[in-house]
């Protein structure tokens, strides 16, 4: 369906994360090697990055193909960033969103992407709806999947909840509701990375100390790739990394009645 990737580290040139490399993110829109779903991701593309001494991360988001933008190479030459997080995009739905549904998505200190697609939708998530203040729900930057399941994990955030119990409350409630979802969720705020596998393929490179890229697929051949087991809750940070499992929802949890809106 997409393709995403984070990166933290030191200060690097854009395009040294997501077009030199031999396999990268930019290569991957045309010709991933991994990707379950779609062949072809150029539905939209994003990047965000956070500049130095500042937290409030900038994007640069197109609605076409990454492949077809002649201004990134000028940007990704000169911008630079210790923390990253870029997508490209294979839409499940065509829709009239234009860049609005390109990942990633931000708000506060955040950036969001979200590799799968929601079963069922939009018919199999209107109840959760019934859990957002319509506020959220009037500010939604797009009319499709990704973003309504960040707008549940930002509710958490913005609740108080730590990014990782943020992205694995939303992947049950949403994998409850909408049995079959893949709900690759990928999250940053410029100090760490946390991310989901949840149907679809993850895989990270971490130098402790120095760098971790966390990938739908490798960028590159390196040998210290790991790949993230299915129904697994990644954290890391600029020096530990830790892999926690996720179970699957009950049935209890999936016939639970909708809680309050949060305020």
């Amino acid at each position: 369906m997409c393709r995403h990737l984070a990166y933290l580290g030191p200060a690097e040139a854009l395009g040294r994360i997501l077009i030199e490399p031999p396999h990268s993110l930019y290569r991957q829109s045309w010709a991933p090697r991994r990707q379950r779903y779609g062949t072809v991701n150029a539905d939209g593309f994003g990047v965000g990055w956070y500049a130095e001494a500042d937290p409030v991360p900038a994007r640069y988001r197109r609605a076409g193909p990454i492949w077809a933008d002649q201004s990134l190479a000028d940007l990704a030459r000169v911008v630079r960033s210790g923390a990253v997080l870029a997508a490209v995009r294979d839409a499940t739905l065509a829709g009239a969103d234009a860049e609005a549904a390109a990942a990633p998505y931000a708000a506060d200190t955040w950036l969001f992407s979200h590799n799968g697609a929601v079963a069922g939708w939009p018919d199999s998530l209107a109840p959760l709806t019934r859990t957002l203040p319509a506020a959220d729900l009037l500010s939604l930057e797009a009319r499709n999947d990704s973003a309504l399941v960040w707008a549940l994990v930002l509710a958490r955030l913005r609740g108080g909840d730590e990014e990782g119990q943020a992205l694995a409350d939303s992947v049950l409630e949403v994998a409850a509701a909408a049995p079959g979802s893949r709900l690759n969720l990928l999250l940053t705020n410029g100090e760490t990375i946390t991310a989901t596998a949840w149907g679809d393929t993850l895989w990270y490179l971490s130098e402790p100390g120095r760098r971790t890229v966390v990938a739908s697929e490798p960028y590159d051949d390196d040998p210290h790739w790991q790949e993230v087991p299915d129904r697994t809750l990644f954290a890391a940070s600029r020096t530990d990394v830790l892999l926690t499992p996720l179970k699957e929802p009950s049935t209890a949890s999936a016939t639970a009645p909708p809680k309050e809106p949060r305020t």
